[in-house]
């Protein structure tokens, strides 16, 4: 049976391909989406690729009155809405707060005081949430670490040392128990989005799901906003025969999942009941480093002769390993189906035939004046 749906987002990167999962499998769809210039261009044109069957919305989130509008009929939200970018979160904090938090606030607010026929939501949270991940010492046992200490990095000692006994620890999979430890703006903002969502669904009797999405990777990434996906960003570099530029060794590790597979996970969590209320990781479980990621795209964009650039400093807040747990979305009948390998062939393939103005060294440029580099 079809449902009138409001993709918030939905003319970005995660939020159209969900949008054309959802009309294959026949629901009303309308998108609802700013068009962001950092995203979408100077000229803020729809997209292309987006849905001509879906309703589209020009809107702010920030904007009651657009938002509110853009909620009537509906029956279920995915809130994808958010502005992206841990780096240039840590100097454009007004706008990402209230991108993010204030927004989700305004989509609350809308929903405890005016009428509407919303029945459930599913919020785009983010493993960022975490901080560090989950870790454990041969000694001490499992260990949720606090950021690594400037001395330490200043050393260019990367790896995490167990807070007790000082030995090097050992990424384990992260699992949604751990104790939230954000580190940048950008991961305030998405814990607040989650945490805004889970407390008031509850509050209001609507059914509230929290995704906290891994590295996401696909078509559709905006390879020229130097704040995006960092399989984006390697990209947008190769594409202009420049090497992807890597902070601290390369050996950080990260999870990294193909945009199909976050489409699949919400998709589960709006048709499974015993979703509701909670939290899940959507990730693949496996970890690959940074340096391991840049190479293969480098192998697969034919670019090999590029070699990959290792800056060996530090940016603030950034972390060493994070990857999923995802024994609970498996309960849900979640099983990722595209291995990296896999997945980067899809990437590369879509990626030749697009062109990307690669701005990578003006946004590191900008870190490095803040004092964000190390």
């Amino acid at each position: 049976m079809s449902c009138k749906i409001l993709v918030t987002g939905g003319a970005g990167f995660i939020g159209s391909h969900l949008v054309d999962a959802l009309i294959e499998r026949g629901h009303r769809v309308r998108i609802f989406d700013n068009l962001d210039p950092q995203v979408h261009g100077k000229e803020q044109n729809i997209p292309d690729y987006l849905n001509k069957e879906a309703e589209f919305i020009k809107g702010d989130v920030r904007n009651r009155i657009e938002l509110l509008n853009a909620i009537k009929g509906c029956e279920v939200i995915f809130h994808l809405a958010s502005v992206v970018g841990v780096g240039q979160s840590m100097y454009e904090i007004r706008r990402y707060m209230e991108a993010n938090t204030l927004g989700t606030a305004i989509l609350w607010d809308i929903l405890a005081n005016e009428k509407h026929s919303i029945k459930k939501i599913i919020i785009a949270s983010s493993m960022s949430n975490y901080g560090e991940g989950e870790y454990k010492c041969v000694k001490c046992g499992d260990i949720y670490p606090e950021l690594r200490k400037k001395e330490q990095l200043k050393r260019r000692r990367w790896e995490m040392q167990c807070p007790k006994c000082s030995k090097t620890l050992e990424a384990i999979p992260t699992k949604e128990s751990k104790p939230l430890n954000p580190t940048s703006v950008y991961a305030i903002s998405k814990k607040d989005q989650e945490e805004l969502s889970l407390i008031l669904g509850l509050a209001y009797n609507i059914p509230t799901v929290a995704l906290r999405y891994f590295n996401v990777y696909g078509s559709r990434q905006a390879l020229s906003n130097p704040y995006t996906g960092v399989a984006a960003i390697f990209s947008s570099r190769i594409l202009n025969n420049q090497p992807p530029v890597i902070f601290e060794d390369g050996l950080q590790s990260r999870d990294f999942i193909h945009v199909s597979d976050i489409v699949a996970a919400n998709i589960l969590a709006m048709e499974k009941e015993e979703a509701n209320y909670q939290v899940f990781n959507v990730g693949t479980g496996r970890r690959l480093t940074v340096l391991d990621m840049a190479n293969i795209l480098l192998k697969y964009l034919n670019k090999s002769d590029l070699r990959t650039e290792i800056v060996s400093k530090f940016r603030e807040g950034d972390i060493r390993h994070c990857y999923a747990d995802i024994t609970k979305i498996k309960s849900l009948g979640f099983k990722p189906k595209v291995t990296f390998e896999k997945g980067v062939t899809y990437l590369t393939e879509w990626v030749k035939f697009q062109s990307a103005l690669d701005i990578f060294d003006k946004a590191k440029d900008e870190l490095y004046k803040k004092g964000l580099v190390k």
